[in-house]
């Protein structure tokens, strides 16, 4: 019998890609796997000119548990944990660095690296119930790469508390945090993901590519290289045919024809 393949895909006709992770018996624990199947997923949406929004969603109880610890600890070696441990950083980047937006439909648990994935989403919906933590010091372990994507999300003391407590905080917290962007109840959670993707779906992609980049480079450098680099990018879109359009559409009080 062939295996149920980790990381289920499915492509609307409006271009909306799903990827759920399917590992629910282990609670979508990033094994080798896995982090190999997500990442060939998401290299595929960033050949595809025609995917306009990406769902990283998740089947069963939870939505990610982080790391597999079972499989980590049967090789215990430094030189492994640090393949482990890029192979997961460079499936976190390639999230971010999509031409597309990235929405994480969250329910159950987030944990650790589970927890990481979320905060690397670009847009987040939970389930209210839905716990979030990165436990991994409980353990001995300290959280080190969920915090980089903690501390680009969260205010800097409440990402330490939950660093170094490993203390879980409910949906409604994550979202007062900034960890999430809705929260809405277990059976609505699809219909508020769908919502917040038609928002999307109907905006150039060009427009969103190129805001996407430059959001996330511009948060990295000076105010001033910022606003330099905000000005290029804004000359450049603003040379595109849909943001000409769309302009032209404006002044002419009318619907855009993209």
């Amino acid at each position: 019998m062939t295996p149920d393949p980790l990381v289920l895909c499915a492509t609307d006709e409006r271009g909306v890609v799903t990827l759920t992770l399917n590992r629910p018996e282990a609670f979508n624990a990033l094994s080798e796997g896995l982090l190999e199947a997500l990442q060939a997923a998401l290299d595929r949406v960033a050949a595809d000119e025609s995917a306009r929004v990406v769902v990283i969603a998740a089947a069963g109880k939870a939505f990610c548990a982080g790391h597999d610890l079972k499989e980590m600890r049967a090789e215990p070696s430094q030189a492994y944990y640090e393949r482990l441990f890029a192979q997961c950083g460079r499936m976190m980047m390639t999230v971010q660095q999509l031409p597309v937006p990235v929405v994480a439909r969250v329910h159950g648990i987030a944990t650790a690296a589970g927890c990481q994935l979320v905060a690397m989403c670009d847009l987040a919906v939970a389930a209210r119930g839905t716990k979030f933590a990165v436990s991994g010091v409980n353990l001995g372990l300290f959280c080190s790469t969920p915090s980089v994507a903690l501390s680009r999300n969260l205010p800097r003391k409440k990402a330490f508390e939950m660093l170094v407590t490993g203390d879980f905080i409910d949906a409604d917290e994550a979202r007062a945090q900034g960890l999430v962007n809705r929260v809405v109840e277990p059976d609505e959670l699809d219909a508020e993901v769908e919502r917040l993707v038609a928002r999307i779906v109907g905006k150039p992609r060009v427009a969103l590519a190129l805001g996407k980049q430059l959001f996330y480079r511009q948060l990295e450098v000076g105010i001033d290289a910022a606003y330099a680099d905000a000005g290029r990018t804004m000359a450049c879109n603003m040379m595109d045919g849909a943001a000409l359009e769309g302009v032209q559409a404006f002044i002419e009080k009318r619907p855009p024809r993209w």
